[in-house]
C-alpha cells in the first residue's frame, strides 16, 4: 500500500463545530483501542530516565487530554514536568489544565503552526518532543524539515502513528461499531493510508548527528518511532 495523504475533515472544520467536538472525543476512544497512551508512556520512561524537572513539547496536542492520560500512567516520578502543548488552535480545556496541575505538571499552551514554531530561533530546548497521530499529516518534504528542526531542539523524539497495513485499514472501517461519528469514520481510513510502515520515518531523520533510532510496529494498529541522542 503506497503512502497517500489527503485532507481530513477534522483539520478543516471549525474547532467548535459539533462534529469536530465529537470527533475529538472519538479519538480518545480510538487511542484507547490502539493502546497509544501506554505505548507513549513506556517510550518516555525509557527515553527520559533522569529524575524530576523534565521539559516536554507535545506537537499537535489538541485539547491535551491524550497527554493527560500519558501523564497519569507516568505517575509521581514525573512530578515537576513542564510541557508545551502546541497546536494550531489553543483548545486546551480547563479540565486538562486542572488534571495536569493535580499531577504537578506545569502546562504552557502555544497556538501556532508547528513548522513556524520550530523555525523560530527562540524555540526552547527540551528533553523530549512527542507527537501522537500527528506526523502522518505531513508529506515527506515537510516531514523531513520538521524532523530536522526537532533534532536541533530535543534530546529525544517520540511519535506514535497509524500503521499503514491491511489490518489497520480494516479496523478503521469498523469504527461505527464503537460509536464514532461521520467525521471520524471519514478521517480514519485516510489516516491509515497516510501512516507509516517499515523504516519510513527513520529514513527522513537527519543523519550524522549521533542518534539512536528505533522504528517498529506498536500494538495492533500503531507504529512507533523513537530517536534518542547518544550521550
Amino acid at each position: 500500500m503506497e503512502r497517500c495523504i489527503k485532507p481530513e475533515l477534522l483539520d478543516e472544520l471549525p474547532w467548535d463545530d459539533p462534529g469536530a467536538v465529537q470527533s475529538r472525543k472519538d479519538l480518545l476512544r480510538v487511542n484507547a483501542w490502539m493502546g497509544n497512551a501506554g505505548i507513549m508512556a513506556r517510550a518516555l520512561r525509557s527515553a527520559c530516565p533522569r529524575p524530576k524537572g523534565r521539559r516536554l513539547v507535545d506537537l499537535g496536542a489538541g485539547d491535551g487530554r491524550f497527554l493527560w492520560r500519558v501523564a497519569r500512567r507516568l505517575g509521581p516520578d514525573w512530578q515537576g514536568t513542564n510541557v508545551v502543548l502546541l497546536d494550531r488552535r489553543n483548545i486546551v480545556s480547563p479540565e486538562t489544565r486542572q488534571g495536569l496541575a493535580v499531577l504537578d505538571w506545569s502546562v504552557t499552551p502555544v497556538e501556532a503552526e508547528v513548522l513556524d514554531w520550530l523555525r523560530q530561533p527562540a524555540a526552547p530546548a527540551c528533553d523530549a518532543m512527542v507527537g501522537n497521530l500527528f506526523l502522518h499529516h505531513f508529506p515527506a518534504v515537510q516531514l523531513a524539515e520538521l524532523l530536522r528542526a526537532a533534532a536541533g531542539m530535543a534530546r529525544a523524539f517520540i511519535a506514535v502513528e497509524p500503521r499503514r497495513s491491511a489490518r489497520s485499514l480494516l479496523f478503521s472501517r469498523l469504527l461505527p461499531l464503537i460509536g464514532c461519528n461521520q467525521v471520524t469514520q471519514h478521517d480514519a481510513p485516510i489516516s491509515v493510508r497516510a501512516g507509516f510502515a517499515g523504516q519510513e520515518i527513520s529514513q527522513l531523520w537527519p543523519t550524522g548527528q549521533g542518534w539512536t533510532l528505533q522504528e517498529r510496529p506498536a500494538g495492533c494498529f500503531g507504529h512507533l518511532f523513537v530517536a534518542l541522542r547518544r550521550e
